[in-house]
């Protein structure tokens, strides 16, 4: 038991033989650093927090924080208090839940304020209702888009009028909050314009006004007359062409020379009018192939006979006398007798003849986006012979090789004047090229594993200064008072015990007495040092 407790440089014997001053300063620091162990594994086994909503009305936080505290979910509240932030394993479950309590409300008031429509509503409040949900309900819709983080719409809906000469047209002005690094394309600019203009009516584009958070105006004013062109998609168009071109040029010849070993850049020349022919053309009717449309004959004739008869005038107007034998009928005069008076008459024949018109009527609509003219360019690296280690030009026989297969990759054509030319020269070698779409350190795999490491290290960081610099010393200023103390009290109980050793003879009787002479004198100096070899004689074990 004594080498166990001379082993020990703090134990419970030497803690009791201390003073009350060395006590007390001994477990303070025993507390404090159980508590900064305990407050280090609580920190550094706390989950991360994730903001579960940002930019919030102040309304809607009070409201999101009381639903939080109703749940018994942790929170934290950011600097500025522009987001609240859950356990980021809750972020996602606290979403769908807040969601369920119609929260957040947001500042912004839409079509749902016309629920709440009281009885007896004036005109004038309907339609200014109206108005504010239609500006709630565009801005809703434009924050849906990825680089908006807020959005206000105003709305100058003036009243209507029957007389058209102090009709005016309505106007919308839009501020749009982007967030860091975003910008709006000038589709996406048109998009928001068109958005506006036709949830309004008889609202022109021209009329609708876009300006940035930073007060810069991002719509145009000849946008409203763009709008109708196809002037982003025809640039995206384009870049697609020569992308697709670039691609063919590479592919075809990497493997000749390797993947790294050729660069290409093509450069079309792409007209986008649009036309519009009608031709109507008419040709010759073939012999053969003839059509009759239409055919028309008329024929007259007559012969010779009797001609008029009869006196002119009323006489021939009479019907006529009954017929009379020729013996007792006297001839008439002036009348003609048989043959006598006639003439002879001709006979005539006319046909006409419709054929079908040989007509051909051409409508042609040219499409937009038609090739022009290439110009393609291609590098080619120099061969490289390992067995050498030394780097050659492509021969000739090579080199057109390898512009006859950039000529068939992009559908060279000459009329049109494409061109293509192709150098061979040596590149520059790099060390390591990246081929990765973002830098590795921006892998948020390997950002969140990093903290947690990072994390760890600094709470052992921490503890190691603590316990070297702090506690470590502190224990040992303890332990060495307590083994001064222990030795002071071993030498007191030494000389104690030796003067209840009886000795036979005159060297003994002579020690004995000097060992109590010198007990005395250590009572009479230290009484404190007695009375506690005393005690630990009466309390402590027997030895």
């Amino acid at each position: 038991m004594a080498s166990a407790e001379q082993s020990l440089p703090l134990n419970f014997a030497s803690f009791s033989r201390m003073s009350t001053t060395q006590k007390v300063g001994t477990l303070a620091a025993i507390a404090l650093a159980i508590a900064l162990v305990v407050g280090g594994l609580l920190w550094a086994s706390e989950p991360p927090y994730g903001i579960v909503f940002a930019n919030l009305e102040e309304k809607d936080g009070g409201q999101i924080i009381a639903a939080l505290e109703q749940q018994n979910i942790p929170y934290r509240i950011s600097e500025g208090g522009s987001a609240i932030l859950v356990p980021a394993n809750q972020v996602h479950d606290v979403r769908l839940r807040l969601a369920s309590q119609g929260l957040p409300k947001g500042g912004l008031v839409g079509f749902e304020v016309m629920d709440t429509q009281k009885l007896g509503i004036s005109q004038f409040a309907e339609q200014i209702n109206y108005q504010r949900a239609l500006e709630g309900e565009l801005a809703r819709s434009i924050q849906s888009l990825g680089a908006v983080k807020g959005a206000r719409v105003h709305l100058a809906i003036p009243k209507q009028t029957a007389f058209l000469r102090d009709e005016q047209r309505p106007t919308a002005s839009v501020l749009v909050a982007l967030h860091a690094g975003r910008r709006l394309d000038p589709s996406q600019v048109a998009g928001i314009v068109h958005l506006v203009s036709s949830s309004v009516p008889q609202l022109s584009p021209a009329n609708v006004s876009v300006v940035d958070q930073d007060g810069n105006l991002v719509s145009e004013p000849g946008d409203a007359e763009k709008l109708n062109g196809l002037d982003p998609s025809q640039i995206k168009y384009v870049r697609d062409i020569e992308q697709e071109y670039r691609r063919r040029i590479e592919s075809i010849l990497a493997p000749m020379v390797g993947a790294n070993n050729v660069r290409a850049q093509v450069t079309a020349d792409i007209d986008f009018t649009q036309t519009e022919q009608v031709a109507e053309t008419y040709k010759p009717n073939p012999i053969p192939g003839t059509a009759i449309r239409s055919q028309q004959t008329a024929e007259t004739g007559s012969s010779a006979g009797a001609g008029a008869v009869g006196v002119p005038g009323a006489l021939t107007n009479q019907p006529p006398v009954p017929a009379t034998a020729p013996i007792t009928n006297p001839a008439v005069a002036g009348s003609n007798g048989t043959g006598a008076g006639q003439s002879p008459v001709n006979f005539s024949k006319n046909a006409t003849t419709n054929y079908e018109v040989d007509k051909t009527v051409k409508h042609t609509k040219a499409a937009p986006g038609v090739v022009h003219r290439l110009a393609v360019a291609v590098v080619i690296n120099h061969k490289f012979d390992a067995a050498k280690n030394k780097s050659s030009p492509l021969t000739e026989t090579e080199m057109k090789q390898v512009t006859a297969l950039t000529q068939e990759a992009v559908g060279f054509t000459k009329e049109r004047g494409d061109t293509v030319n192709v150098a061979n020269v040596s590149f520059a070698r790099l060390d390591q090229e990246v081929v990765a779409d973002f830098p590795i350190w921006k892998d948020p795999w390997l950002t969140s594993t990093a903290k947690e490491i990072g994390r760890w290290l600094l709470f052992a960081l921490l503890a190691w200064l603590l316990w070297t610099k702090a506690f470590k010393p502190l224990f040992e200023m303890f332990a060495a008072a307590a083994h001064r103390v222990e030795v002071e009290q071993t030498a007191a109980a030494e000389a104690a015990v030796g003067g209840t050793e009886i000795h036979h003879g005159g060297h003994g009787n002579k020690s004995y007495d000097s060992k109590l002479t010198q007990a005395r004198d250590l009572a009479k100096q230290d009484p404190k040092l007695v009375a506690g070899v005393i005690k630990e004689w009466v309390g402590g074990e027997p030895r």
